[in-house]
């Protein structure tokens, strides 16, 4: 964990990165979820696979309920798999946001540096057809 966290510090956070850090998290919260909703709750999830569903299910926020924890620590386990499914949402679009956000502002920065270059190139024009016009007058 150390490691990942070191080099989250050297190399710049970027929407992509920080949506690769949060993709891993929620895939390790949905598994462990899912395997300690299994040892924790053997009665509502008698198999591995039925506890690796319902995290898969819950994680997403889908929750068809055909697997519900009846026990309080299957819920406590559920909520925090909710919240690392909303996270994981949450930044998903954020990232998506950022990426479109930054992509129109280099559009309009492009534009905007040629409307620039057009207007210095008139006003370049302008003074040397003005420097001309004083030339000619002072002969």
């Amino acid at each position: 964990m150390e490691r990942t966290l070191g080099r989250v510090e050297v190399q710049s956070l970027t929407a992509r990165r920080a949506a690769l850090i949060i993709s891993i998290a929620t895939i390790i919260t949905a598994v462990v979820g899912g395997v300690l909703g299994w040892l924790v709750d053997r009665e509502d999830f008698p198999t591995l696979g039925t506890g690796l569903w319902w995290s898969l299910q819950t994680v997403t926020t889908v929750g068809y309920g055909d697997i519900v924890p009846s026990r309080g620590s299957g819920r406590a386990i559920g909520g925090v798999i909710m919240l690392a499914g909303i996270a994981f949402i949450a930044v998903v679009t954020a990232a998506v946001t950022a990426a479109l956000i930054e992509s129109a502002r280099r559009r309009r920065s492009g534009q905007s540096d040629t409307e620039l270059q057009d207007q210095l190139g008139q006003i370049s024009a302008r003074l040397t057809a003005i420097e001309q016009a004083l030339s000619r007058r002072d002969h």
